[in-house]
């Protein structure tokens, strides 16, 4: 997505739990990620999210669905694989893309898709949430996944009150 035409999201959602999985790989890129996400997250009016930090963005699926059956409400992925000169980046990207989905589809807890899947490093850089960025991924993908919670609260109010469970 090219950031046009995304929505403006006013979150209020006080009370839920998300954990934000972020890569390790490209710090420069991560840390703007990771610094965008907690930043929406606030915002959004949530406490201390759980952060945890995986080695690359193939083990974020494993990660998230950690997250997701130890009831959080929400999980934020983060990751950035750059091309190369090898298949490695679309073997990456798709069991990135494909994990992340199943989670999200198997356990019904919202996943946040922050996972950055680029040319070239000055891409990755452009869409990190820097100074100097056209783009904030990570935010969008921590509203992105509260969004959907909120969302689909009509569907089940008790995820919103995850002391109730």
């Amino acid at each position: 997505m090219s950031g046009a035409g995304a929505p403006d999201l006013t979150l209020q959602a006080d009370g839920l739990r998300v954990a934000v999985v972020a890569a390790q790989w490209h710090q420069t890129v991560m840390d703007g990620l990771v610094d965008g996400a907690l930043a929406a997250l606030k915002e959004a009016g949530l406490g201390e999210p759980t952060v945890i930090r995986v080695p690359g963005s193939f083990e974020l699926p494993v990660a998230a669905a950690r997250c997701a059956r130890a009831g959080f409400d929400a999980v934020v992925a983060l990751g950035v694989v750059i091309r190369g000169g090898t298949p490695h980046f679309d073997y990456v990207c798709q069991a990135a893309t494909d994990g992340l989905t199943r989670v999200s589809v198997d356990t019904g807890v919202p996943v946040g898709f922050g996972v950055l899947t680029c040319d070239t490093e000055e891409q990755a850089l452009d869409r990190a949430g820097l100074e100097g960025s056209r783009e904030d991924k990570g935010r969008e993908a921590a509203q992105a996944a509260v969004a959907t919670v909120l969302a689909l609260h009509p569907l089940h109010p008790l995820s919103l009150h995850p002391h109730s469970r």
